[in-house]
């Protein structure tokens, strides 16, 4: 194998390679999958030089460690935690020299869940119909990272981006989510539109990649019985039986047959993959 490598020393609670994802599968039956933060890979992607599109690693609560096998360029963004090289503190949200045998430790994330690394060059493991993802739902993509793995990089560019600062404000004490009301809204009783729009819900620890599952007020029903299978979308706010919603991020299935209560706004679901169990949540419907 060539040098142009970096082994896995600690792979923490869920470690996955993850790039912008395989748009365009969903009738295939295929998710999107990719980085529940897109916005952290592309800033970190920018810091070491690499394409935007570049796959990275997402790592989730208590971060990782890693010995890349030749000098390589790295970057650590996304939730704030604390960056070590062989021991000694480096820096967050900046490219950092990591020499050959280094080892790099990613802390466990300070605010928010899901930090990422980006390495000069890339992650630089097989596509999949496009991307480098892993996608827990399907199973696409490499698997989740376990110890003494090693993953290729792609050849390093050298050339840095100008970037001034990380624009990374951290998640939101209240996590506020733009939706769209439909497609079966008309299904909820008003009583039940009116408590998605004025309640407080909470994240609860259930959520994954796949959804982020919602402790709060129950949304009644006004039509019984159950759909047909209908397809889903990022984002859709699907309601299971026992009425708490759910928000679907980038792992979602592509089909469903619990009613979509609504759809949130893509913008908005980087902070809702980076807020924590316990976290309120609010709907605000638009148009």
């Amino acid at each position: 194998m060539t040098d142009r490598a970096v082994a896995v020393v600690r792979p923490g609670a869920l470690t996955t390679v993850q790039d912008l994802g395989r748009a365009g599968y969903a009738h295939l039956g295929v998710p999107r999958s990719g980085a529940l933060d897109p916005a952290a890979v592309r800033l970190v992607n920018r810091l070491v030089g690499n394409a935007e599109t570049a796959a990275v690693l997402e790592t989730t609560v208590d971060g990782c460690a890693l010995r890349p096998r030749c000098a390589v360029t790295v970057a650590v963004g996304g939730a704030p935690c604390p960056v070590r090289v062989d021991g000694r503190p480096a820096a967050w949200g900046t490219a950092v020299r990591v020499g050959a045998g280094a080892v790099l430790e990613v802390g466990a994330a300070v605010r928010g869940l899901r930090s990422y690394v980006a390495f000069g060059g890339g992650v630089d493991v097989p596509p999949v119909l496009g991307s480098r993802s892993t996608d827990l739902l399907s199973g696409l993509g490499p698997e989740p990272l376990t110890e003494d793995v090693v993953l290729p990089l792609g050849a390093d560019s050298a050339v840095r981006g100008p970037v001034d600062a990380p624009p990374w404000p951290g998640p939101p004490d209240t996590l506020v989510l733009r939706i769209r009301l439909g497609p079966r809204d008309d299904w909820f009783t008003a009583a039940s539109l009116r408590s998605l729009a004025t309640r407080a819900y909470r994240v609860s620890p259930a959520s994954n990649r796949i959804g982020l599952r919602l402790e709060g007020p129950s949304l009644e029903r006004a039509v019984p019985g159950e759909l047909a299978s209908e397809g889903m979308v990022l984002g859709a706010v699907q309601v299971p039986p026992d009425g708490r919603p759910v928000v679907f991020l980038a792992d979602h299935p592509t089909t469903g047959g619990y009613p979509v209560v609504g759809v949130v706004r893509e913008a908005d679901l980087g902070a809702a993959a980076q807020a924590v169990p316990g976290t309120a949540v609010r709907f605000v419907p638009t148009r």
